[in-house]
Formats: structure tokens, C-alpha cells, sequence
């Protein structure tokens, strides 16, 4: 079954920490040994996983991807936000994390973040929790 979080970004770019959210899902499903399926239904947003110890991590994330973009008045994209479309190809749309015990299997300093391009919004994350035979 999906399950919908709701994610309400304030910033036009920025990376929110949503671990203990997918968190929740996986412990409510109930499922020991399995696999985490997210997935963000927008073409201006991502996913990725980092270090969630240092709060310097995702912002400098943000600043080195939006270097990457360079001067983005030169893109063509009638709306203006060819950037986000950009970075939200460049992350991807999608995760795949094993759940081991009933918990996310991430490492000692991984935290899950959803990446906004183009806020602020409210958006969707879908999660799929699928448990092993």
C-alpha cells in the first residue's frame, strides 16, 4: 500500500530531513526484513541520501549543485526553472533502502532528504514499504 507524506518546503531551494518520517511508515507497516520504496511525483524536486551530523552538509550540497547549473539565464525553458528540472534529474526521483529489524537500514550518519528546486511548495513523497517472504 503507498503511503503519502506531505512536504511543505519554505524556501525556493533548499533540503528538508525526512528520515524519521519514512521512519514512522516503516515501523507502523509493521514489516521486520524488507525494502523502503520512496518516490517524489515532481519534475523540480529529488531525493538523496547524506551525512546528517553536520547541518553544513545539505546547505553545501545545495550551494555545489546550484554551482553546477552555472548562470541559469541562459536556459530556454519558458517557466524560468530549467535549473530545477536539472537538479531534480541530477538527484533522481527515487530511493530504494532496506529495512533490517523493523528499521531503516541507513548507515551511523545517514539521514534522507527530500530536495526542493523550485519552492515554495507543498509537496508528495510516496512510500511503498514491500517485506520479504
Amino acid at each position: 500500500m503507498k503511503r503519502v507524506l506531505a512536504v511543505g518546503t519554505r524556501a525556493h531551494r533548499e533540503f528538508v530531513d525526512i528520515t524519521e518520517r519514512v521512519q514512522e511508515v516503516v515501523r507502523a507497516s509493521g514489516v521486520r526484513e524488507g525494502q523502503c520504496l520512496l518516490f517524489v511525483p515532481h519534475t523540480t524536486a529529488g531525493l538523496t541520501i547524506n551525512e546528517n551530523d553536520d547541518p553544513d552538509v545539505p546547505r553545501d550540497m545545495l550551494t555545489g549543485l546550484t554551482d553546477l547549473l552555472g548562470d541559469e539565464s541562459r536556459f530556454r525553458h519558458y517557466e524560468g526553472n530549467a535549473g530545477a528540472h536539472l537538479l531534480s534529474s541530477l538527484l533522481g526521483v527515487s530511493l530504494t533502502i532496506f529495512i533490517a529489524e523493523g528499521e531503516l537500514a541507513l548507515g551511523r550518519w545517514q539521514a534522507i532528504y527530500f530536495g526542493e528546486f523550485d519552492g515554495p511548495r507543498q509537496r508528495e513523497v510516496w512510500v511503498r514499504i514491500v517485506g520479504e517472504d
